[in-house]
């Protein structure tokens, strides 16, 4: 059975997953498990908190490698399940201390370090009075099939939390004093008990500001923020493909405490256009002509990527489907570009008059057709 800090376990995957497994485990959880739809299991709450934990560290590539190294030192397992381990009593060679007796905020270097960049812990380069960095949001923008291949700008609408003007950030009504929270004593932290390790986390009473009022503000109702929409104009590089990915750095949720914002990661999902089609670097394009132009041969004006045109030969006796190439007309990218497919689509006329019959079947004689 999995231990509380066997993340892999608490999301049912084994240790070598896949980020998309790792995804599609969590949502399949996050839904069974969410409170909303659990209303009569008390330990729902619960589930889903762990769940989240798990896919807060394992979704992320730098936190997953640092659990991954602890993993290694049998840090997530019980003492009692390890027996007695080199640091569990002087003379061992360790600190004399044992895991279970530590919280993260005492550890310094080695493991310390890890499990404070984590959990947030204190530790190297750690951050004090439930200062969090905020987290990184991902959103799908739409653009024009154009606009990707050639590059440019596109203006997107980003949901964003912002400190609360009526209340400065403070969370209580104007004039109302703050007291010291009782239930962190106004550190901004409390610490959770996880399998004989104690993790701290931003106090939920105070959320992390070790204060609070008798009277909320009234405008964020005591959250010391409000959600707004920013909106900002993007760039699209050129050669953008379905799903590409950007990631704007302090664009993302804004942290605790004084800490940074989190990131923005922007999926591009093209649109379609009606008469380009991408294949790699080529574009691909149909155009009509009729059967008199496919017989005798003929010369087109063919629109380009970027709104110009070229003239195309069309050679006599052109079949239906025939394929010509226009160099260096498709999508620039890396130092390369494509070229422009275009093909010949031969528009038969789904009706004659009696004379203009007559003319056809005239012409299949002489030519030696049958009709």
């Amino acid at each position: 059975m999995a231990t509380e800090k066997d993340y892999y376990g608490v999301l049912g995957v084994t240790a070598n997953a896949t980020q998309d497994q790792i995804k599609r485990a969590y949502r399949k959880l996050a839904k069974k498990w969410h409170p909303d739809a659990n209303l009569t299991d008390k330990t729902a709450g619960e589930r889903f908190k762990g769940i989240s934990e798990a896919y807060s560290i394992l979704s992320d590539a730098t936190k997953r490698k640092q659990y991954d190294q602890l993993r290694k030192y049998g840090a997530f397992t019980s003492q009692a399940a390890r027996g007695p381990g080199p640091g569990a009593r002087a003379g061992g060679g360790g600190t004399g201390q044992r895991f279970e007796e530590m919280e993260f905020g005492d550890l310094s270097g080695g493991l310390g370090d890890l499990f404070s960049s984590i959990f947030g812990g204190a530790g190297a380069g750690k951050r004090r009075g439930g200062a969090e960095r905020g987290e990184s949001i991902e959103t799908v923008v739409s653009i024009p099939f154009r606009v990707a291949a050639l590059g440019g700008k596109v203006p997107i609408a980003v949901p964003v939390t912002e400190a609360c003007g009526t209340c400065g950030g403070s969370g209580a009504a104007p004039g109302s004093p703050l007291t010291t929270c009782t239930e962190c004593k106004g550190t901004g932290t409390i610490s959770f008990g996880y399998g004989g390790f104690a993790v701290k986390r931003p106090c939920p009473a105070c959320r992390g500001r070790g204060k609070v009022s008798a009277r909320s503000c009234p405008t964020c109702q005591g959250a010391g923020e409000v959600r707004l929409e920013r909106r900002l104009m993007i760039s699209v590089p050129p050669g953008t493909d379905n799903g590409t990915k950007i990631r704007l750095k302090g664009h993302g949720p804004r942290g605790t405490g004084g800490a940074p914002a989190g990131d923005l990661v922007v999926a591009f999902q093209v649109e379609p256009d009606r008469f380009f089609q991408r294949e790699g670097l080529d574009v691909h394009c149909t155009v009509p002509i009729n059967i008199v132009q496919a017989m005798l041969g003929t010369k087109l004006r063919v629109r380009t990527l970027d709104g110009k045109h070229v003239v195309l030969r069309i050679p006599a006796g052109t079949q239906a489907g025939r394929k010509f190439r226009v160099k260096g007309q498709g999508i620039e990218k890396g130092g390369e570009r494509g070229d422009q497919i275009v093909e010949a689509q031969v528009d038969v006329p789904a009706k004659l008059s009696p004379e203009q019959e007559v003319i056809v079947k005239s012409f299949a004689d002489a030519a030696g057709l049958k009709y």
